[in-house]
């Protein structure tokens, strides 16, 4: 099990201490990084912890989650690459986010930024938001938005064919056709990865409900058509319903 990409519990404390957190911005989500994002506000999940606590708590919960994903990831498909690299993302400036990605050889990441371990207010959190993210890898979620861009593409290119469009038309809607491809199941994503990630967590040891306020400091983002993420309250009701039924 490979734990911080080399980085050790004491660089992680070091650059922390080191970091100025910045607060957490929403983005759009990426064809290839399923992303959780949020803000740092005012909420119900109590002060942020001190930077060498949130260091050790980051440590600790990849040490103690990351078997549990990799074992629901084993169980769950066939010939997937389940061996997770959990890294710090530790350039100058990064707001705070997880995001999760696959390396060149199809090896999956999960990364964090030290603003993101920095904003945690308890080891729920942090356990939830690894969950989530690796849960975008145990559902295929990569590949699925890539699929759904590229079908995107071929449907918005051939009407721009069929209706007479020239080169330039054609490559625009190609373009526009995998944006919104890409974006037309990207709120079920979240959702399942946050009703497998409330599983994951839950495995694990930790609390998927008390993890999943943060939802409470986030903007919500609401039911926006082609929008990237859920509202904050479906969110929430899908991990009580999923820790319901465990």
């Amino acid at each position: 099990m490979k734990l911080l990409n080399a980085l050790g519990a004491f660089a992680v404390i070091a650059l922390l201490s080191a970091c100025e957190v910045a607060p957490v911005q929403t983005g759009p989500i990426q064809v290839d990084r399923p992303q959780t994002t949020g803000q740092q506000t005012t909420g119900q999940s109590g002060p942020r912890l001190s930077a060498n606590a949130a260091a050790r708590s980051f440590v600790q919960v990849v040490r103690t989650l990351e078997p549990v994903a990799e074992r629901e990831c084993r169980n769950r498909t066939t010939g997937m690459n389940c061996d997770f690299n959990i890294v710090v993302d530790d350039r100058p400036g990064q707001p705070a986010n997880a995001f999760q990605t696959l390396d060149k050889n199809g090896r999956p990441i999960v990364a964090f930024t030290l603003a993101l371990i920095a904003d945690a207010r308890n080891e729920d959190e942090l356990a939830f938001v690894l969950g989530h993210e690796a849960a975008h890898h145990i559902a295929g979620h990569i590949g699925r938005q890539q699929q759904n861009a590229m079908a995107g593409a071929v449907i918005f290119a051939g009407i721009a064919t069929l209706s007479g469009g020239d080169a330039t038309a054609v490559r625009t809607a190609q373009e526009l056709g995998a944006e919104v491809g890409a974006r037309r199941y990207s709120k079920d994503f979240e959702l399942e990865a946050d009703a497998l990630g409330t599983i994951i967590t839950a495995r694990a040891g930790y609390n998927p409900l008390r993890g999943a306020e943060f939802f409470t400091r986030i903007p919500d983002p609401g039911d926006r058509f082609l929008g990237t993420h859920p509202p904050n309250s479906s969110r929430i009701d899908i991990v009580r319903r999923t820790m319901a039924g465990l």
